[in-house]
């Protein structure tokens, strides 16, 4: 991993802490790392609890108890906590104060920095490459360090620790106290929870959010000495849960070890064919035994991030992080659907078959012929409208029959006639008459032939426009530029966009999958988007061009073109 991460001196926390994005419903919400689905009558017999169990403080005997037989440990051995966060946020307050040192492998899980900022302590950063660094932790204690963090397996690369490295470094550390981030234990090939337990200066911190499925109910839990224990619960609320977490949690508990332990084969398998899919890919991704996977991206990363995210899949990365600021991290799916979308997501982004192009204003510059021709067929019919007027119409969407525009627009303005008047005027204004040239002459290539010739070359080239098949046939002979194009979908072959079906045609024509779309309209990327093609926006010529972009982004491009051009370093 040391080609992959640099690891610079320690992150200082300075923006409140944002934590994973909120999920819509289109989306495939993979950045979180929250297990899978509790069972489905968990609710139903949590509906069968007592009321009390709203009224009253919560009692945290029961709970401790159902752990501590679970751990196999003395129930005095167990503090629960509001998340293993509040866990965390205990043992550094208890143990961490100016002039006291926390030695913090990185990169670390984001709130370790946090939770030692809150206390003045410093943080000794120690990297963590590849094997976990066991001797340069031991190097780096003195008689300041009161803290050790071991985080196995790691948020966010999913390496782990060994129990040869966590003894050696409770016997070295032996003033100080150890801590053992456990929360993905159940993902890990080994459990180090029996070995922690029997070293006195280390606290194993677990936590019900993750394979266990209750993220919501926050619950998580320290294990530690009794000593140990006793200082922790007094750093926090005697009440840390409530009353129906903790009715909750003993559910599961009690009855849903077979449950977890099929979630925990399902990920650690398709954990393994996500490391396949990204390796196949051209990336390398970190060996995890967490429920997901870790890898450094490099000039990609924001590529990959919000090409994701535009196809409505949510992953996570750490800009402000600077040792895996191009780093992304990706829940692994449970289920076979979302395994095969995120496949489709990755290889779209980073291995797309094909390029389609929206024909006006990404190929052909049609501000004076197809733009002017709304403005003029709507004064002839005796409404001005201004060049804002219509840009503003086309961002807004469903705009991409400029016939029916002109009549939408006219029809604002309180004219009506029939549409098959105003295509007729539109067309004598755009195509002209043999005494009077019409508004098409005045069309030309926004993009350089030799940069298509290229692009052809590597990859099938389509065209999924609005336009009549003649129409666009005309621009592409007129520019020597149809051979370059194996598919061109046009108004007849399809419904309009921003319907994915002409993009759907497009793929199929060119026998591809997985394409990018080019495109300078919402209605653009509406259609490629729906089609599962990853949308591609590019701001055409035009008054405002910071608007443009603006009702670009807002659409969910994944990337916003200043000009055709930047295709060939993305591409090529």
């Amino acid at each position: 991993m040391s080609d992959q991460l640099s690891l610079p001196s320690t992150w200082i926390p300075q923006d409140p802490y944002s934590g994973p994005g909120i999920r819509n419903l289109q989306d495939l919400k993979l950045d979180g790392n929250e297990g899978s689905m509790p069972p489905k009558n968990l609710l139903a017999r949590l509906s069968e609890e007592d009321q009390s169990v709203l009224r009253d403080y919560p009692n945290l005997e029961g709970l401790e108890i159902d752990i501590a037989d679970w751990i196999g440990v003395d129930r005095k051995q167990i503090v629960v906590t509001s998340g293993a966060d509040d866990a965390l946020d205990r043992v550094c307050r208890s143990y961490l104060r100016p002039g006291r040192k926390m030695v913090l492998p990185i990169p670390a899980f984001e709130m370790m920095y946090r939770f030692a900022a809150k206390t003045g302590g410093e943080i000794q950063t120690v990297p963590w490459e590849n094997n976990f660094p066991t001797e340069a932790i031991i190097a780096a204690l003195d008689k300041d360090v009161s803290l050790v963090t071991i985080i196995s397996p790691n948020n966010p690369t999913g390496l782990v620790a060994t129990p040869e490295d966590l003894k050696r470094i409770s016997e070295s550390a032996s003033r100080a106290i150890v801590i053992l981030d456990h929360v993905y234990v159940d993902y890990a090939e080994d459990d180090l929870t029996d070995l922690a337990v029997q070293l006195k200066n280390v606290v194993i911190i677990r936590s019900f959010s993750k394979a266990w499925g209750l993220a919501g109910c926050r619950v998580g839990y320290a294990i530690a000495s009794k000593e140990i224990a006793n200082v922790l619960r007094n750093a926090g609320s005697p009440f840390p849960v409530s009353g129906l977490s903790i009715a909750a949690v003993s559910l599961q508990i009690q009855e849903s070890q077979a449950l977890l332990d099929e979630h925990v084969n399902r990920i650690c398998a398709n954990r393994d064919v996500l490391t396949e899919i990204l390796t196949r890919l051209s990336v390398k991704p970190v060996p995890s035994q967490g429920n997901f996977v870790f890898a450094d991206f490099g000039e990609q990363a924001n590529l990959v991030y919000d090409g994701l995210a535009s196809l409505g899949i949510l992953v996570r990365r750490f800009p402000h992080r600077p040792e895996i600021a191009t780093g992304i991290r990706i829940t692994v799916p449970e289920n076979p659907e979302d395994m095969e979308r995120l496949k489709a997501g990755l290889e779209t982004v980073l291995s797309p078959e094909g390029i389609l192009f929206d024909l006006d204003g990404v190929l052909a510059n049609v501000e004076e012929s197809y733009r002017r021709c709304v403005l003029e067929t709507a004064q002839s019919f005796g409404i001005t409208i201004t060049r804002n007027d219509l840009e503003e119409a086309v961002l807004a969407g469903d705009a991409n029959n400029d016939w029916v525009l002109t009549q939408r627009i006219m029809k604002s303005r309180g004219v009506e006639a029939p549409l098959e008047e105003i295509t007729k005027q539109f067309q004598e204004i755009y195509i002209g008459t043999p005494d009077n040239p019409g508004l098409r002459e005045y069309e030309k290539l926004l993009v350089n032939r030799n940069l298509l010739e290229q692009l052809s070359a590597h990859l099938p080239l389509g065209i999924v426009t609005g336009r009549p098949k003649a129409e666009a046939k005309w621009f592409l002979e007129r520019n020597d530029i149809s051979e370059l194009f194996a598919a061109v979908v046009c108004m007849e072959d399809a419904k309009i966009k921003p319907d994915p079906e002409p993009v759907r045609i497009a793929l199929t024509r060119l026998g591809i999958e997985r394409a990018w779309m080019i495109g300078d309209t919402p209605d653009d990327l509406r259609a490629a988007k729906a089609a599962g093609v990853l949308p591609v926006g590019i701001v055409a010529p035009c008054d405002d061009p910071a608007k443009a972009s603006a009702a670009l982004k807002d659409t969910g491009a994944a990337i916003i073109l200043d000009d055709i051009t930047n295709l060939e370093e993305l591409i090529l």
